[in-house]
């Protein structure tokens, strides 16, 4: 399993035993119905799986990047929408881990290993996207305090989170713009709305909504690492995160097109045989598998770079990139080999094409990503 512990395969195998058993049986229901998987969420919160970025002392199950991955995959092949409702939280449990001053990794860390006190990031503006630069919510000084004002758009879990990362300008006039760029930890309170749950094609259970910052105030010490300017830099790195782990949902959605292609091509006959004989049906399968694992080989590659604490914009970019494009690929090709029952809600293939798209344009749109290869490759390759 890609040079993992015994004990880190082993939290793999359970999350994946874990999947088949509960998570599958129940996706198709809640996600046609839109429900919130609650019992599912109590469940990945026994399981430690909210605590995989929390280092010790302040957590017990923190894993290796490759795991993480990995156990990402095996919660998207089960429903992606598991997978989405504790990546951001484990974002901020990195940009905490990494970053954070002490008082705050031992305010929030260990509550966010137990997932009692769980997390999202504040980063899209509804006139911004994927330009976070150009974003106009600041946090002005008043006294002891931040006062904050403006809007963000698309915040996964934003009405079961308890704390916020929330990307603003804490100097709007600074030269260049990122250097007046700050993380405040914020946590619910007066002045801050939940305004609506913004509907979507997929990505269905989870609440993704807007949040209204209005007159909003934060004590000075919510900053994190305790210094102004230094937010851009700090997301940067907890992309490489979140990259990775989009990649990882992605391999997952594809994985499970993937697998329910390869049985419905053994018991689908036509022509006096199975389907996955005739050799359409046969070059789309493996042309599915193999982009597949080379995705999956990306994403690795990727986590080990940052286990080994280099660097991995590039890497990461490169693996979000591929594998979620890969996946869009494979779901609608797997829309294709089960024909007719594709189209059907009664299989899980049409969920999977729904939420494919979501790992190409979340985190960073593709177009982004390869905006970040091209600067890596020239910067690491100056003539």
């Amino acid at each position: 399993m890609f040079a993992l512990s015994d004990e880190e395969r082993a939290i793999v195998e359970v999350v994946a035993e874990f999947v088949d058993r509960e998570v599958r049986p129940a996706a198709r229901e809640l996600e046609h119905a839109g429900t919130y998987p609650e019992h599912l969420i109590e469940r990945m919160k026994q399981l430690g799986v909210y605590g995989l970025a929390v280092p010790a002392p302040y957590g017990e199950s923190a894993v290796s990047k490759r795991c993480y991955a990995l156990v990402t995959e095996e919660l998207a092949r089960g429903w992606m929408t598991l997978a989405g409702a504790f990546g951001g939280h484990t974002v901020v449990s990195h940009l905490i881990a990494v970053f954070g001053t002490e008082e705050q990794k031992r305010r929030y860390l260990p509550r966010m290993a137990t997932g009692e006190l769980r997390a999202t990031m504040a980063l899209t503006e509804p006139s911004g996207g994927s330009d976070l630069q150009a974003m106009s919510t600041a946090a002005r000084r008043s006294g002891d305090r931040y006062v904050v004002d403006g809007a963000k758009m698309w915040i996964t879990n934003a009405r079961r989170s308890g704390l916020i990362a929330l990307m603003c300008k804490t100097d709007p006039a600074a030269e260049p713009r990122h250097r007046g760029i700050s993380i405040l930890l914020v946590e619910k309170g007066p002045g801050l709305t939940v305004s609506r749950d913004l509907p979507k094609l997929g990505y269905k259970g989870v609440e993704s909504c807007e949040l209204v910052f209005e007159g909003y105030e934060a004590p000075l010490d919510a900053v994190l690492g305790g210094a102004e300017g230094r937010g851009f830099a700090q997301m940067m790195r907890g992309l490489e995160v979140g990259r990775i782990q989009v990649a990882a949902r992605a391999l997952g959605v594809g994985r499970a097109a993937l697998e329910d292609s390869l049985r419905y091509a053994q018991q689908r006959e036509a022509f006096g045989r199975p389907i996955w004989q005739h050799q359409s049906v046969g070059n789309y399968l493996a042309d599915m598998a193999t982009k597949l694992r080379a995705a999956r080989l990306l994403t690795l590659d990727a986590a080990e770079r940052l286990d080994a604490g280099e660097r991995c914009d590039m890497e990461a970019g490169m693996a979000k990139l591929y594998a979620s494009e890969a996946a869009m690929e494979i779901a609608l090709n797997a829309v294709r080999v089960h024909g007719a029952a594709g189209y059907s809600t009664e299989f899980d293939v049409e969920r999977y094409f729904r939420d494919a798209p979501l790992m190409i344009v979340g985190e960073g749109t593709n177009e982004i990503q390869r905006n970040v290869i091209v600067k890596q490759l020239i910067d690491r390759n100056r003539i």
